[in-house]
C-alpha cells in the first residue's frame, strides 16, 4: 500500500482525475455484487458515518433509509457494516 501512494503522489492532475474515476468505477461495480436489500450500512460523507438500511437497489444506486427518511444513494457512497 505504501508503495501505491507514493506512485500516485508522482501523477499529475489529469491523471489523479482519471485514477479518481477508475476508483468510482470499482467501488460501483464492488457495490452490485455486495449490497442486498435489508442491509445494514453506512452512508460515508466527507466528515461523518450515516448508519442506514437497504431499502432497494437501482441500476447504480440504492435507496437507503436513514434517521426515518429514504435517500437515493450512489454505491460508491455506501459501505456495508
Amino acid at each position: 500500500m505504501v508503495r501505491i501512494k507514493e506512485q500516485i503522489r508522482g501523477l499529475n492532475s489529469s491523471q489523479l482525475n482519471e485514477l479518481s474515476q477508475y476508483i468510482n468505477q470499482c467501488k460501483t461495480h464492488l457495490g452490485q455484487t455486495s449490497l442486498r436489500v435489508g442491509a445494514d450500512v453506512y452512508v460515508i460523507q466527507k466528515t461523518k458515518k450515516t448508519p442506514g438500511v437497504i431499502k432497494k437497489i437501482n441500476r447504480t444506486r440504492a435507496i437507503v433509509e436513514m434517521r426515518g427518511r429514504s435517500y437515493n444513494v450512489p454505491f460508491s457512497m455506501i459501505e456495508v457494516i
